[in-house]
């Protein structure tokens, strides 16, 4: 990959997209994880505004000192950088308390998973709607087209991706070329929605790189039948989630009516 070039392209084609919107800037949730990193520094790069937001719910102290750091990085190296710290912890907690209980707790881990990333998510539109910014989504192309490894109306409720044609591996590239903080470009991939150290690939049960080659393997027509063992494995964890999440991955559903009913 001519990773510099590449680099150009997507800061180019931000500064462009916001242009031709009439918006000033971009709004980031950053997490203190390589995707947030990497694209937070390429809004950076355009010369606009960009605002930085801390949302921390519950949240890991790696995760939040890794973000903080990565903040300051930015202001020190973009006077276009500003950051807003957001804590929602209580209003999570609020939340969690108005909904009714059930008979098992883990029943509706999931749904607070996925509870945390749409608080984000509002809490980024409240600041983009304020400021005239467009928000910044950080998904990247195996977990947005490959296993849909995000939340509806969550981290996937965004205005732009810039790395969403990028494979996980190529996001790290550019955080090498871009001279991202080592702490974030070592610290194993997390969705940071659980309030534990549980890791991406610890929930997944496989890791980016086999993801990729299962990506590839699918994208070339192959099924489980043509591996075994551990790749076997890996292709069926793949196709589990790809078919499971194919609903995040394609244009809602539109009950058409026939001309002759209207």
């Amino acid at each position: 990959m001519q990773t510099e070039k590449v680099i150009d392209h997507i800061v180019n084609w931000l500064k462009e997209y916001a242009e031709n919107a009439k918006c000033t800037g971009f709004v980031i949730g950053v997490s203190g994880g390589i995707d947030s990193a990497v694209t937070s520094t390429l809004c950076a790069k355009t010369g606009l505004d960009l605002l930085c937001l801390e949302m921390p719910i519950h949240q890991g102290e790696n995760q939040v000192t890794r973000a903080d750091r990565h903040i300051d990085w930015l202001i020190e190296n973009f006077p276009n950088v500003s950051r807003q710290p957001v804590n929602l912890t209580p209003v999570f907690d609020s939340l969690v308390d108005a909904f009714p209980k059930v008979d098992k707790e883990e029943e509706r881990f999931m749904s607070l998973a996925n509870t945390r990333a749409r608080l984000r998510m509002t809490t980024l539109y409240y600041f983009a709607a304020l400021k005239g910014y467009l928000v910044a989504g950080t998904g990247n192309k195996v977990e947005d087209f490959g296993i849909g490894f995000y939340t509806k109306y969550g981290d996937g409720g965004v205005d732009l991706s810039p790395i969403a044609d990028l494979l996980k591996t190529e996001v790290y590239e550019l955080g090498r070329v871009l001279e991202i903080n080592q702490d974030i470009m070592e610290a194993p991939p997390t969705d940071g929605l659980w309030g534990d150290s549980r890791t991406d690939e610890d929930q997944i049960g496989a890791s980016y790189p086999e993801l990729e080659w299962a990506m590839e393997m699918d994208d070339k027509g192959k099924t489980a039948a043509n591996f075994s063992g551990r790749e076997k494995e890996i292709f069926v964890i793949y196709k589990k989630y790809n078919s499971a999440n194919k609903h995040k991955m394609v244009p809602i559903p539109i009950c058409e009516i026939p001309d002759k009913l209207k």
